[in-house]
């Protein structure tokens, strides 16, 4: 049985995971992060030498709750997880590029992309833990923190659902060109995480692939607190 988080996030049925992305645009996996990881991330909210910056969300009208951003060097654990999820989906980054007619530029290493990020003036740490409780949501968005952007992000549910609260599912609107938008509502185990981009994804027609615009954001939490981890690979200006 994979022990190591590097081994578990290559032993995912990425096979799957990628015909999922290219499919439907997001993809879901189980529980990753034991409860205990999650219990522990959880705890660091509370450690300020941890955190780069807070942001209370209402004062932005973003929606109603907190999110603060680790600040370098990461713990270790979502500094693997960046690491751990970058290359495979690099590769789909790259496949997305070229359904686009573009050419494929994401290099193969988290360090290579973010010497990329650097290179543009984007230095600050982007990975974040988000805090809701009843009554906050989360307004629809995108998370691009300045010209270079990596086309996915991961989010992983660190309490448990009916348990620690309820409501506050993951929603992700997608607008189609010359039609109305498609919702997705989507719920996660504690420890499971979902793959979903950043901006866009590429579909299908009749001429050849399109872009279809993404936005995500969090359903109104009706009790409870609601916590979850957001790894973004892209840092910000």
């Amino acid at each position: 049985m994979a022990s190591s988080l590097a081994e578990r996030i290559a032993a995912l049925d990425w096979h799957s995971l990628q015909q999922q992305l290219d499919g439907q645009g997001y993809a879901a996996f189980p529980s990753l992060i034991s409860g205990n990881d999650c219990e522990e991330l959880i705890a660091t909210y509370g450690q300020d030498d941890l955190f780069r910056n807070t942001i209370q969300m209402a004062r932005y009208r973003f929606g109603e709750g907190e999110y603060r951003y680790y600040q370098e060097p990461l713990p270790s654990l979502l500094q693997e997880l960046r690491e751990g999820f970058y290359p495979m989906l690099a590769q789909t980054a790259n496949r997305w590029q070229e359904m686009l007619g573009r050419e494929a530029i994401y290099p193969a290493t988290l360090p290579e992309f973010l010497a990329q990020c650097h290179d543009q003036g984007q230095l600050r740490s982007t990975p974040l833990i988000l805090k809701y409780e009843t009554g906050g949501y989360n307004c629809m968005h995108q998370d691009m923190y300045g010209d270079v952007f990596f086309p996915f992000q991961v989010v992983f549910a660190l309490n448990q659902k009916e348990k620690d609260y309820k409501g506050g599912e993951f929603l992700l609107m997608e607008q189609r060109p010359r039609a109305q938008s498609r919702g997705h509502v989507i719920t996660l185990d504690q420890g499971a995480g979902l793959i979903f981009p950043t901006s866009y994804r590429p579909v299908q027609g009749t001429r050849g692939y399109y872009k279809n615009t993404l936005r995500h954001g969090v359903s109104t939490i009706t009790s409870g607190t609601r916590y979850s981890l957001g790894i973004i690979f892209h840092d910000a200006k």
